[in-house]
């Protein structure tokens, strides 16, 4: 039986290791590629490690209430939008969240009966069907304000529990800045301007939360 000479075998051997270690400096370059460096010290740094919800309010509200008030849209003219056509109107004047659409939208109209702060709103020429609700505190719920604009997202937050803390601080932030100088307790039978957000769950009901209040 022959047998290969042994210049032959090294050379295989050779060839072996060099394909190796060009498989692990190319996992390698990929690992550094897809490697998000950190500096320690650095903005990103601290709120990473430390996630500070009343400082996020206070920097990212303004940001929200100026995007909120630039894409609203007349309650009359975005009523009969979703009539006519839902997904064009979603296309048109929406910004998509988790579970239905987000709106701006905003209307001037006379305050009805309230429940826990959340007051009917009669505007005029929007549809007799058409109940449109306001949020005025003292607990705001939803997550409208984090998902108004498409800007704030999961990824952008270290967990679950801070992305649902920015959410809490939005609402917390606009109650200082837009419902603290606003007695909630005698809106009914008055006259109030808002600019605000809604989800679209039900096209018949919009629990509009405000970026922008205004009792006339």
């Amino acid at each position: 039986m022959s047998s290969q000479p042994a210049t032959t075998i090294n050379r295989r051997v050779g060839v072996r290791w060099i394909v190796a270690a060009a498989a692990i400096l190319i996992l390698l370059g990929a690992m550094v590629l897809d490697t998000k460096v950190v500096i320690i010290g650095s903005a990103e740094d601290a709120r990473k490690a430390a996630f500070s919800p009343e400082e996020y309010g206070k920097s990212e509200f303004p940001k929200v209430q100026s995007a909120v008030e630039q894409r609203a849209v007349n309650a009359a003219t975005l009523a009969s939008a979703i009539a006519k056509d839902k997904a064009a109107a979603e296309k048109e004047y929406g910004v998509p969240a988790n579970v239905g659409t987000e709106f701006s939208v905003k209307f001037t109209g006379v305050v009805g009966e309230g429940k826990s702060g959340i007051y009917a709103v009669k505007v005029d020429d929007v549809p007799s069907t058409l109940v449109i609700r306001v949020q005025t505190g003292p607990a705001i719920n939803g997550t409208d304000l984090r998902d108004a604009t498409g800007t704030i997202t999961f990824g952008q937050f270290t967990n679950q529990i801070e992305y649902q803390n920015a959410g809490s601080a939005l609402n917390n932030e606009m109650k200082k800045q837009v419902l603290s100088a606003i007695d909630n307790t005698k809106l009914t039978g008055k006259a109030i301007s808002v600019i605000g957000v809604f989800k679209l769950i039900n096209p018949k009901g919009w629990l509009v939360t405000p970026v922008k209040l205004s009792v006339q």
